[in-house]
């Protein structure tokens, strides 16, 4: 089982398969679970932990979290984005959906203005954010395992440009000691940003900036 979706492994993967069901194509979820930062031990029996770390899994890709694995949910598993229902890592997605998917995945949000309006340097907002960045997010929570609070979003007021917090590449979070020490000591510093910024890379070319009230974490895969 060395985790690599070739010819073989994928005529295993296209199996349904749910709580109860054991075998390799459950050890191959397992697998790709683990890809998420779920822990799971690889033993091939669909258990009560494994049908939890599915439906958390499911949630967080907007997917009916009912603890199958499905086509669907083998995609996004495989692929890291959903296609039956239009949510791949291209999406832009509404405040209403962003929030849904962050509450599955247990992180939170602050605004100094208690508010979403997009328009509003008070708020934070996540209309017009990537469903990309969203699942960045996720899967920074995840494998982390730190708690996570969003202190920026879409919101105008933020530096403009391509990749930027309004055109929903970049995300804020609060720089608690777990997650400071989480990014510091797992990714590479790769430089110094303009306004002095320190900068760490992960190898999926997200870049993490330590600005001097929060991380500013640009998603680009």
């Amino acid at each position: 089982m060395d985790g690599i979706v070739g010819g073989d492994t994928w005529s295993r993967l296209i199996v349904t398969v749910g709580k109860g069901a054991n075998g390799p194509a459950v050890k191959a979820a397992q697998v790709q679970l683990n890809r998420y930062g779920y822990g799971l031990a690889v033993d091939g029996d669909f258990g009560d932990g494994t049908d939890a770390k599915v439906k958390s899994f499911q949630s967080s890709k907007g997917l009916d979290a009912d603890g199958i694995i499905g086509p669907d949910t083998w995609q996004a598993l495989v692929t890291g984005s959903s296609g039956s229902n239009g949510g791949g890592t291209s999406t832009v997605l509404t405040h209403s959906q962003a929030a849904a998917i962050f509450n599955g995945a247990g992180i939170g949000w602050t605004s100094s203005g208690n508010c979403s309006n997009r328009n509003s340097t008070s708020c934070t907002s996540f209309d017009g954010l990537r469903r990309a960045s969203a699942d960045g997010a996720v899967a920074l929570r995840r494998a982390s395992n730190c708690a996570l609070t969003i202190t920026g979003g879409s919101e105008t007021g933020h530096a403009g440009g391509t990749y930027s917090h309004w055109n929903g590449y970049k995300l804020d979070f609060s720089p608690t000691a777990c997650l400071s020490n989480y990014i510091t000591g797992t990714f590479p510093r790769t430089g110094t940003r303009g306004d002095g910024a320190a900068l760490y890379t992960a190898p999926s070319g997200n870049i993490y900036a330590r600005e001097s009230s929060h991380w500013d974490v640009t998603f680009l895969n």
